[in-house]
């Protein structure tokens, strides 16, 4: 069971009530949200803000492969996964992105969270552009496989 969705910030907001009613499921002992949020410091920069641009349809293509690829490199079959990542301007505090899983057991819901919001970050064509006080801004180089700092 699998929900994706790109939402625009302009629009709507992302909402946990509604991850909760996706992956709510008798049949599930555990859940787990992980929500994205924007901080205000990054690399020593007061950050006011994020803009996320991306790819949507190739955004939602792979949060399908990443759900289909925990089946077979995780062996978690028995599970609801909710995605959604913001596009547009994101405040201070605001969720950028919600990942909600629910499995039968709480060690398979911690794995396949971490998996999906790791494989995210690498594979997702999501950008990201800070923006700092006086109307300073700037794209930030996206993440590599080994976290690497340039």
């Amino acid at each position: 069971m699998l929900h994706t969705k790109i939402v625009d910030s302009k629009k709507e907001k992302i909402l946990t009530s509604n991850a909760e009613k996706f992956i709510q499921d008798s049949k599930f002992g555990a859940s787990i949200y992980f929500l994205g949020t924007v901080r205000n410091v990054n690399n020593n920069k007061n950050v006011i803000g994020i803009t996320y641009d991306s790819h949507d349809e190739m955004v939602i293509k792979s949060f399908e492969e990443i759900y289909n690829e925990a089946d077979q490199k995780l062996d978690i079959k028995d599970k609801a996964v909710f995605i959604e990542h913001v596009k547009g301007y994101v405040g201070l505090s605001e969720t950028s992105i919600i990942i909600a899983v629910a499995c039968k057991h709480r060690d398979q819901a911690y794995v396949l969270s971490r998996f999906i919001i790791e494989e995210i970050k690498k594979r997702s064509p999501i950008w990201k552009k800070e923006h700092y006080e006086k109307d300073e801004s700037k794209w930030l180089k996206g993440n590599p496989v080994l976290n690497e700092k340039v």
